[in-house]
């Protein structure tokens, strides 16, 4: 797993430093370049994570390989969709969480065992659910960036640029990422209602509380936006707000039990 996370770091460093040096250039980066150097940065993390989550005792789902999945996840998306990728400047925050999501998998390796092959509704719950968490989050890095662009453009700090969409194209994209975490965290909602007895015992119950609660703040988003309409940084609470939920939900009480305690 060493020499896998390493290359993977290697690699993801290197399109890192690819996307941010021609970041605000007119012609934008050299996107074929970063989709290689980051297609082989997602091909190492995805062997690391096979290594440290696939063991003989059964699947280890701890807190750090759970976020080094999320973040894979997130890279992922951001390679394949690369060449049509319209908000470039979102990619560098993707690929720093990936370096360290990797550093974390090799530093921090606690044990979580799971056995996913005795109930697979569960492995459907947790796959809905990490999805859900990597869409919403992409999706709050979105609005975000889409803040700082309007307020560099208010006070006519930065000049748009060929290579940067309207901002229009920009907020369209940011609530198609928002329906489509919606709806797999409706998904994995439901799941979890019809699969799991324990939803709200065994010290779950903050979980689900939490991740009703962030639905319902997407919900709530989602009416406004297509009713009376969502200004930027309007869409900037709702979108951080929910992810904080879930962040909360999902790794709130594991970062005190798995980093902390032990």
């Amino acid at each position: 797993m060493v020499i896998f996370s390493a290359a993977a770091m290697l690699f993801y460093c290197l399109a890192l430093v690819l996307v941010t040096s021609r970041l605000f250039h007119i012609e934008g980066p050299n996107r074929k370049a970063v989709m290689v150097a980051s297609g082989l940065a997602v091909i190492m993390h995805g062997f690391a994570l096979s290594d440290a989550i696939f063991t003989a005792d059964g699947q280890n789902f701890s807190l750090t390989n759970v976020i080094s999945l999320v973040s894979w996840m997130m890279a992922l998306a951001f390679t394949i969709t690369m060449p049509r990728l319209k908000v470039i400047i979102v990619v560098p925050v993707v690929y720093a969480c990936a370096i360290i999501s990797v550093a974390l998998l090799w530093l921090l390796p606690p044990q979580y065992i799971t056995h996913f092959d005795m109930h697979p509704e569960l492995l459907a719950h947790v796959v809905l659910s990490l999805m859900a968490y990597s869409a919403l989050l992409i999706a709050a890095m979105y609005a975000v960036q889409l803040w700082f662009i309007q307020n560099k453009l208010k006070k006519k700090q930065m000049m748009m640029s060929p290579a940067m969409p309207p901002l229009m194209t920009v907020e369209k994209q940011l609530y198609h990422l928002i329906i489509i975490g919606f709806i797999l965290l409706s998904l994995s909602l439901v799941t979890g209602f019809v699969f799991l007895e324990n939803m709200f015992s065994d010290g779950q119950g903050h979980k689900a509380v939490l991740s009703i609660i962030a639905w319902i703040v997407y919900a709530v988003m989602l009416w406004q936006q297509y009713t009376v309409g969502c200004r930027i940084r309007t869409a900037v609470i709702y979108s951080l707000s929910g992810a904080g939920l879930l962040s909360l939900a999902y790794f709130g009480a594991r970062i005190v039990k798995e980093l902390i305690l032990n």
